[in-house]
């Protein structure tokens, strides 16, 4: 359903020629400076808008791939780094505004909270990948998470009362949710394989 709406758009990117890299730095840079432009500033509603602009650019990267038939696992790599920088911004902008504009260092922290564990949610599957297993579970991905945050944030903008601090909290526990499933999937899936691999990997991921 999603691929008729990117698909078109994406050839079209890719006619006139802009290459799925591109467009991955096009999105992330917009994401990046339209949160730390409009959100320190309390403009929460317009950055929401922005920020949510740019985000769905970004997601057209893998359209344009498809269309010139050049996806590469680096293009994948450059997303998913970017995207980390992205979040990073979305959260630094909101803290910046609590903790001058807002005055409310309860939420600043709360939207610390939010960024670490946002990381970590990123983290714990990308660890057990590089483990060998998959570790896709979980109710926080990332999709989720810039839904609650950019909504939450643009009502909060609107004036809606409590939306904003009911989202953060709303976040913060559906990722320290997620951040427990994958461990405990990662746990088991390990737990499954042979005793001789399940030491070696083990004792890499002590390393590490």
């Amino acid at each position: 359903m999603v691929s008729r709406v990117t698909a078109p758009l994406g050839r079209s990117l890719a006619r006139i020629g802009l290459t799925p890299n591109i467009v991955t730095l096009i999105g992330a840079t917009g994401v990046i400076a339209s949160a730390l432009y409009f959100y320190p500033r309390g403009h929460l509603y317009a950055g929401s808008v922005v920020i949510t602009v740019f985000a769905l650019f970004d997601m057209l990267d893998g359209a344009v791939a498809r269309a010139k038939d050049t996806a590469s696992e680096f293009g994948a790599f450059l997303d998913s780094s970017l995207d980390r920088v992205a979040d990073a911004a979305i959260f630094a902008g909101l803290m910046w505004w609590f903790i001058a504009e807002g005055d409310d260092p309860v939420l600043a922290g709360l939207t610390l909270f939010c960024m670490i564990s946002g990381f970590m949610v990123s983290y714990v599957k990308a660890r057990a990948e590089g483990l060998g297993v998959n570790c896709d579970v979980g109710v926080a991905e990332r999709t989720e998470r810039l839904v609650v945050i950019l909504v939450a944030a643009g009502l909060g903008g609107l004036g809606v009362p409590y939306v904003l601090a009911g989202g953060l909290w709303l976040l913060a526990g559906m990722s320290l949710l997620t951040i427990l499933q994958r461990l405990v999937e990662t746990r088991a899936r390990l737990g499954d394989r042979d005793g001789q691999g399940h030491g070696s990997q083990g004792d890499a991921a002590r390393g590490a």
